[in-house]
């Protein structure tokens, strides 16, 4: 029956029943189908209404089918509480009282809640009525029955969740902490009621399990305010020896809300246990102050004066700019003061001196403040009280704006022009980390087209084909060098429109015809010429079937030009190809670059091996030894399919090594951690070297692909008359600073 529903058949309602009765056969894999078969009922037919065999009432099909699966958390084998456990996370047209009391664990017998031995005594006790004495309270009236709150399913729906939270089985408890989160970002009100639970697996002796725990509460952080007594429980496992768990905990505290300034300050003292017992989670400690400092001004406010030490008739010692702590300390102050008006007024002196220094060097990390008493020159004047906006969006802006002039200026002056931009764009990537994605993208593409200013306007292109070898060199480099940062722009950034696409692909197809220039300036004849001419003729053809909603913004552009030219380029011979397109090249327009709201650039931090180490690795020459390397990679898409690890060896021989899928860790959004070991070995080898441990990122760029999955056919065309272009171009992108590990090798034994 489940075949037959993934092949498209409808399955029939009926079958819901006897599927209900297959949920106590005694074979494992008949009740695993039965499961499945009632959850995908219940997705076909979730209104609809079906009896309550017990009972004279009717219910939802969806709800009946929820209690069922419900009552499956507790079956015999694991493999179907993983199974039952997983399909909960997926119903979400249940009704809100049935899904509450996947929470509550009462016990209920006939429609009633069965009560204790305590509770039983209390209310004997508590009888006022006369009896005849026999029994005590013998003729006391019966509890009246609620029929609002009389629950319709079964007992083993009562508490499904906190079965599955408490399982043997740590891939139960998995399912059941993705279940809950996928039921709680659906249902804020099951949220809150399901925190305490989730707090209560922070302290899970698997950390799978703990980790998978931290991740769904900073999913669901958005509709929850953290007590202090969960935020006691949470903070314990800041002590965690896993780093992992450590950063995912600081991911959820930058996007939780705590209740009272207790919070805030317990949240920063064992946040400065923290970085004092681990001193490698610094920048992950202060990007958490941060954000804690932005969400809670109020509470910061009420405990200024104490963090700072301040005193109101004497002055203190000023601390050193030199502690990490004391920084984490002013990143949690200056960032709440930027939306609390009445803090500066509470700082001393010298606060204001280390506000600078912080600005300056730590600028991803302080935000902009207009204090008394600090002028700044790049700060525009603003009224008082309010906060100044950041100039350097506007300096990205002006720095673009300055470059779309090119064609007014020589040769000369464009080259300066763009030299000096792409310097400033560089140092804006540097100082600011939410504009670096925007800076070096824009740099890289000013720096493409530096390089083919430069290769057009070289004096040797009027010289003969016998004296041009030094020109073809020169001009092979800047083609390949174009090459490279066009693939760079496309593959390592994040965020891009299609119209940035298009600029990246024009830029390439001016890179492939200046490749075509220099091949004809060095081939005798020109049957050579041939293919390379017509292959050229169809990458513009897959350029206009691809960019054809672009074309409009890229007047006078040289593929604009190609495509008025295009008949006269068909019936051209080769070298006569070859003029028009240097004619064309030459005379082309700089193509004005527009960006996105946002974009990101992939980058990755070698943690270890530490560069530089001074203990060396020892091994035995012609073994192996293994080297650990943990890298943290931001941005990264797919990176179980496309990060790999590169070393190069002294004597320049490269190993490329493909990490295990389940050695990469997402410890928050937009972040990946990986953890591997790099096997080494190397027969000939006898003195102490160094190799170069560094990343890549791997791409594969098929015209075929961007063809299928971009172009479309003309009116009356089909697909396959579209341009056969199959050529597949892969590589790798470094997209990390190298490490140097020092080897000292052990002479083989004989």
């Amino acid at each position: 029956m489940l075949q037959l529903h993934e092949r498209g058949l409808k399955l029939q309602q009926g079958t819901y029943s006897q599927a209900c009765k297959l949920l106590t056969d005694d074979y494992e894999q008949v009740r695993s189908a039965a499961v499945e078969l009632i959850w995908v009922l219940s997705q076909l037919y979730p209104e609809s209404i079906v009896p309550i065999p017990s009972s004279n009432e009717e219910i939802r099909l969806v709800d009946d089918a929820f209690g069922k699966v419900c009552h499956m958390v507790s079956d015999g084998s694991w493999v179907v509480r993983v199974q039952a456990c997983k399909l909960l996370g997926s119903m979400l047209q249940v009704s809100p009282h049935f899904l509450e009391q996947t929470l509550d664990k009462k016990l209920m017998s006939d429609l009633r809640r069965k009560r204790t031995a305590h509770e039983r005594a209390k209310e004997l006790y508590s009888s006022g009525e006369f009896s005849s004495g026999r029994k005590w309270g013998d003729d006391a009236p019966r509890e009246e029955l609620d029929t609002e709150a009389v629950n319709l399913i079964e007992s083993g729906a009562c508490g499904a969740f906190v079965h599955g939270l408490e399982d043997e089985m740590y891939e139960v408890r998995i399912a059941a902490v993705e279940s809950l989160c996928l039921l709680a970002r659906s249902s804020p009100p099951f949220a809150e009621k399901c925190l305490d639970f989730l707090v209560d697996m922070f302290n899970d002796e698997i950390e799978e399990v703990r980790l998978q725990s931290i991740h769904t509460m900073r999913k669901i952080s958005e509709n929850i305010t953290l007590r202090e007594d969960q935020l006691d429980t949470i903070l314990a496992v800041l002590e965690d020896s896993s780093r992992d768990i450590r950063e995912a905990l600081h991911e959820l505290l930058c996007c939780t809300n705590v209740s009272t300034k207790e919070c805030v300050n317990m949240t920063l003292g064992e946040l400065l246990k923290n970085l004092s017992r681990y001193p490698t989670d610094r920048d992950s400690i202060w990007k958490c102050l941060k954000f804690l400092g932005s969400r809670h001004p109020t509470l910061v406010l009420s405990l200024v004066p104490d963090l700072l030490g301040t005193h109101p008739f004497f002055d203190v010692p000023e601390p050193d700019m030199d502690n990490p702590s004391y920084i984490a300390l002013l990143v949690l102050i200056f960032n709440a003061a930027k939306t609390c008006p009445t803090m500066p007024a509470l700082f001393s002196g010298h606060l204001f001196r280390h506000y600078a220094y912080l600005r300056d060097s730590l600028s991803h990390l302080v935000p902009a403040l207009n204090l008394p008493g600090v002028k700044w020159s790049w700060i525009p004047d603003v009224e008082p009280g309010s906060t100044p906006e950041d100039p350097s969006q506007q300096f990205l802006q002006n720095s673009l704006e300055r470059v779309h002039n090119l064609q007014n200026l020589g040769t000369q002056g464009s080259q300066e022009l763009l030299e000096y931009t792409i310097r400033d764009l560089q140092r804006i990537g540097e100082l600011q980390s939410d504009l670096a994605g925007k800076a070096d993208f824009s740099a890289t593409y000013l720096r493409c087209h530096l390089l083919l200013i430069k290769a057009l306007n070289e004096k040797l292109w009027s010289l003969a084909a016998p004296l041009y070898v030094k020109q073809n060199s020169l001009t092979a480099t800047a083609v390949k060098q174009i090459l490279e940062e066009t693939y760079k722009m496309e593959f390592m950034y994040f965020g891009l429109e299609n119209r940035q696409v298009a600029i990246i692909h024009h830029m390439r197809v001016q890179a492939n015809a200046l490749q075509l220039l220099v091949t004809a300036r060095t081939t005798r004849g020109e049957e050579p010429l041939f293919g390379l001419c017509e292959q050229f003729l169809q990458e513009i053809d897959v350029f206009q079937r691809c960019f054809i909603s672009e074309l409009p913004h890229m007047q006078d552009s040289f593929v604009d030009k190609l495509l008025d030219l295009m008949p006269r380029l068909v019936n051209s011979k080769p070298l006569q190809m070859v003029k028009i397109l240097q004619t064309t090249l030459r005379q082309s327009s700089f193509l004005r670059l527009t960006l996105p709201e946002q974009i990101h650039r992939a980058s990755s931090y070698i943690i270890e091996p530490a560069a530089e180490s001074d203990n060396p690795i020892r091994f035995t020459s012609g073994l192996v030894v293994a080297l650990d390397v943990d890298a943290t990679l931001e941005h990264v898409q797919e990176p179980q399919s496309s990060v790999k690890v590169q070393v190069v060896y002294p004597d320049g021989q490269v190993q490329i090594i493909h990490p295990k899928p389940a050695d990469f860790r997402n410890p928050g959004p937009g972040r990946h951690r990986l953890i591997t070991q790099v096997y080494l070995s190397h027969t000939a080898w006898t003195e102490p070297c160094q190799i170069e441990v560094r990343l890549l990122l791997a791409y594969s760029s098929s015209r075929s692909k961007i063809l299928n999955r971009s172009c479309k056919p003309a009116w009356g065309e089909s697909m396959d008359t579209l341009p056969a272009v199959d050529s597949t171009i892969e590589g790798t992108i470094p997209f990390s600073k190298p490490v140097k590990v020092f080897l000292m090798p052990k002479p083989a034994r004989r």
